[in-house]
């Protein structure tokens, strides 16, 4: 799986742009897929047979889109305005390697000098207004040869493993999710289940509804990057889950508040599996579940993620064994989510 992960982290998916993301899981799972599906809004819904059919549908989901920019200005001297697309700290952005439009021009993330600021200037953060991405062209004209307005600028972040079973990558947020779905389309399920890498979670969930309005699932399980905050800073007791955990199981977020009976009896299965895992102990941010528990007649849905440090940013961690730990969850939700009944 680690593969699979890496090869998806190399694409650009920026929301509303990630046509070569799919394009790469398509390839990956096309040989072991019953049914493949592109909607309208770009979703790639994948249909794995099992050796019997569910009594309704289950849906396992996870996001194919990174967070990004979208250039908004091209400036007289040839440097690219960009606005956020999705949710973005600017204080991590100055200096970072970005790739530009579709030609994937090199670029860098820039603002004027220390030396030229102001000490008014010096005592807050910058912010959107004041970055640009400089390609090293010297006119409007000249920069847009390589890309226009509306055009997406990704991050230019390498793999890298290090440290111990570590890995930095951009858009680990939510090509982890998409690598364990890949892993459990090659396997095989027991049961028929639909499999949805689905569009622009970053900025809402759009995806994720029209699939779950397709499909009407009546089991889900959602598969995440959540912030890991085990790191300098953080009272232990903000810290909403930790590396070295193991897989990350939700019980309320801003979206959604888990069926608690359905959360017990699969971590229970979990417990009884060996498997590592840990609540989540925070309701910030919200998934998809929030949008597909909701279709049809309503879902049961697990929300299950890897602990990630360094979230939306160039520069996710993750701890390799706490994947490992999620893809024996997701597989254990799969099996088991319909005994409910």
């Amino acid at each position: 799986m680690k593969e699979i992960l890496k090869q998806l982290c190399a694409k650009n998916g920026v929301p509303g742009y990630e046509d070569e993301v799919r394009q790469c899981i398509r390839d990956m799972v096309e040989p072991y897929a019953d049914e493949i599906i592109e909607d309208h809004l770009g979703n790639l819904l994948v249909l794995k047979k099992g050796k019997q059919p569910r009594k309704a549908p289950m849906m396992v989901c996870a996001h194919m889109d990174e967070v990004g920019f979208l250039i908004s200005r091209i400036t007289s001297d040839g440097m690219f305005k960009i606005v956020p697309s999705g949710g973005i700290d600017p204080r991590v952005l100055v200096g970072r390697r970005m790739e530009v439009g579709p030609q994937k021009v090199p670029g860098v993330i820039s603002l004027k000098a220390i030396h030229l600021t102001t000490p008014e200037e010096r005592k807050v953060a910058p912010g959107f207004d004041t970055l640009y991405i400089d390609i090293g062209a010297s006119s409007q004209k000249e920069a847009e040869q390589y890309a226009r307005v509306g055009d997406y600028a990704a991050f230019d972040s390498r793999w890298v493993e290090f440290g111990e079973d570590r890995i930095r990558s951009k858009a680990i947020d939510d090509r982890i999710g998409c690598a364990v779905m890949v892993q459990l389309i090659r396997e095989g399920v027991e049961k028929d289940t639909w499999f949805a890498f689905v569009v622009g979670e970053e900025i809402g969930s759009r995806g994720a509804q029209a699939a779950a309005s397709r499909i009407k699932p009546r089991w889900g399980l959602v598969i995440e990057g959540t912030t890991a905050a085990d790191i300098p800073g953080v009272r232990e007791h903000e810290r909403s889950c930790f590396q070295g955990g193991g897989a990350v199981v939700s019980l309320a977020d801003r979206g959604s508040v888990y069926n608690r009976e359905f959360v017990r009896r699969l971590t229970g299965k979990a417990d009884e599996a060996g498997i590592r895992w840990q609540y989540r102990a925070s309701m910030n941010g919200s998934t998809d579940a929030g949008v597909m528990h909701q279709a049809g007649e309503g879902a049961q849905v697990f929300g299950l993620a890897a602990p990630v440090r360094y979230i939306h940013s160039a520069s996710n961690v993750l701890h390799w064994p706490d994947a490992e730990e999620v893809l024996k969850m997701a597989r254990l939700v799969v099996k088991e989510a319909e005994c409910d009944d």
